[in-house]
């Protein structure tokens, strides 16, 4: 019993040295996918650098990479929302919600 609370519930006070997110794996072959795409978008970058592209069109390619970065951010924090902060605030952990304002907060610096 206790392997599998140390695999669903890491997050627990008894477990607190494996936290781990279970996000089901359409979602997490969706964000596999989208940072595949996003590694051959920097790839592509460094590969107008190393060609003398012209400046603009660089910078237009690293925005479209901002771009589908916060997508990602977007899909994990709201699985994050919806399954961590949910179950450790039902279960009385409130200071989820400091962790939650620290992140968020580091998302908005970008």
């Amino acid at each position: 019993m206790e392997n599998l609370v140390n695999e669903v519930a890491c997050h627990t006070e008894e477990v607190t040295s494996c936290r781990k997110s279970h996000h089901p794996e359409h979602v997490k072959d969706n964000l596999t996918t989208r940072l595949n795409r996003i590694e051959g978008q920097i790839r592509g970058i460094k590969g107008m650098i190393e060609k003398d592209v012209y400046c603009d069109d660089v910078i237009t390619q690293l925005s479209a990479t901002q771009s589908a970065l916060n997508s990602v951010a977007k899909i994990l924090l709201e699985g994050h929302l919806k399954g961590c902060v949910v179950d450790r605030l039902s279960e009385g952990d409130e200071e989820v919600l400091d962790e939650l304002v620290v992140t968020i907060q580091k998302l908005m610096k970008k």
